[in-house]
C-alpha cells in the first residue's frame, strides 16, 4: 500500500530530527504549558509555518537557529519533567532560548548580539555550558544531512579518519546525552 504525501513526509521528519515534528513539537506544548502561537513565537516561526510541519505539509526547517531553539525547548522540557528547573524558571528561559539567534547560548557577555541579559544569562551559561554547545553542534550538522546522511559519510570516513566517523555519528545522529558523555570525555 502506497503512502500519503503527509506520512511521506512525517518518514523525512523521522529521519532527519528522530521523529515527526508535530510528535516533538506536541511534546514541547504539553511539557512547557504552551499554544501553538507561544511555541511558534518561541521557535521563531510563523504560526502557519508551525502548523504545517506539525501536520506534514513541509517537511524540513531550513533555517539552523530554530533547529538550535527546538533543541533547547526539548532539553528545557525534560529538565522541567526531571524536576531540574522549576516551573516558575520556566518563562524567563524561554525568553532566552527565543532571543537567542543561534549562536552561543555560552557567550561571555550579556550583549543584545547573542540575547542574553545580564543576570539570567550568566545562570544559564553557569548551568547548561556544555550542553548548549553540544545543541549547536547537532544543529549545525543536522542542517546540513539527515541522520542517515550523517551515518553513511561517518561509514565513509571510519577506516581513514575514525575520530571525525565518531563525531558525524555521536553528534550527528545520537541522543543528545550521548553527545554530551563524548564532549565532557574529551575536554582536557
Amino acid at each position: 500500500m502506497e503512502s500519503s504525501p503527509r506520512e511521506a513526509v512525517r518518514e523525512r521528519q523521522r529521519e532527519w530530527y528522530g521523529e515527526p515534528l508535530g510528535d516533538l513539537f506536541r511534546r514541547m506544548i504539553a511539557g512547557l504549558g504552551l499554544n501553538q502561537a507561544r511555541l511558534a513565537a518561541v521557535l521563531g516561526l510563523s504560526a502557519p509555518m508551525l502548523s504545517q510541519l506539525m501536520s506534514g505539509q513541509r517537511a524540513k526547517i531550513g533555517n539552523p537557529a530554530v533547529i538550535q531553539r527546538m533543541q533547547a525547548l526539548l532539553e528545557l522540557a525534560a529538565d522541567v519533567a526531571d524536576g531540574a528547573v522549576a516551573v516558575g524558571e520556566v518563562a524567563g528561559r524561554m525568553d532566552v532560548i527565543r532571543e537567542s539567534a543561534g549562536g552561543s547560548l555560552t557567550g561571555t557577555t550579556g550583549s543584545a548580539s547573542n540575547g542574553l541579559d545580564g543576570s539570567l544569562g550568566r545562570g544559564v551559561r553557569q548551568a547548561l555550558p556544555a550542553r548548549s554547545v553540544v545543541r549547536e553542534i547537532q544543529a549545525l550538522l543536522r542542517s546540513m544531512g539527515s541522520a542517515q546522511e550523517l551515518v553513511t559519510a561517518s561509514d565513509v570516513l571510519a577506516a581513514a579518519h575514525p575520530e571525525l566517523a565518531e563525531f558525524l555519528r555521536v553528534y550527528g545522529a545520537g541522543r543528545t546525552d550521548d553527545a554530551l558523555a563524548h564532549f565532557e570525555a574529551h575536554q582536557d
